[in-house]
């Protein structure tokens, strides 16, 4: 069983963006007691959640790497965006949390217009630790640039 000190999930202040492992997508209590009222599970490897009804629920099979499909990339990044400017808590996870969910937290940040990119990631990576793959970026940058 999920321990709350188990979740490694952490916020990227100022907004209510959390990125996390894919154990803290299934941490509900957690999720719960933090306040977030959405799960982007980015995850192709692991299962579906079965999350409470009054959470809102979205996934984007994506693999951490190259060979994502350019749409289901763009699909990603701008539900993440979406979610965040409506104010909607936001939980993104992945597999290990350390690669895809920091990834598209950064790229729905940038989409919604905070920074480029790469200071994106930067804000993520300075909350969060990472290990981002850079076919996943080049991918991600090529998605936000029009897929050119």
């Amino acid at each position: 069983m999920m321990r709350f000190e188990d979740t490694i999930m952490h916020q990227t202040n100022p907004y209510p963006l959390w990125v996390g492992h894919a154990g803290d997508g299934g941490a509900f209590r957690q999720i719960l007691d933090r306040s977030i009222r959405a799960i982007v599970q980015l995850a192709s490897e692991e299962a579906p959640l079965r999350p409470p009804r009054e959470l809102i629920y979205v996934r984007f099979p994506l693999l951490d790497g190259t060979g994502n499909d350019h749409n289901l990339l763009s699909l990603a990044i701008n539900a993440v965006a979406i979610l965040l400017k409506k104010g909607v808590p936001t939980l993104v996870c992945c597999g290990g949390g350390m690669s895809r969910s920091p990834a598209i937290a950064a790229a729905g940040l940038a989409v919604m217009g905070h920074a480029p990119l790469a200071e994106c990631l930067r804000l993520v990576a300075a909350v969060h630790p990472t290990d981002m793959s850079p076919g996943l970026l080049s991918d991600i940058a090529s998605a936000l640039d029009g897929g050119k």
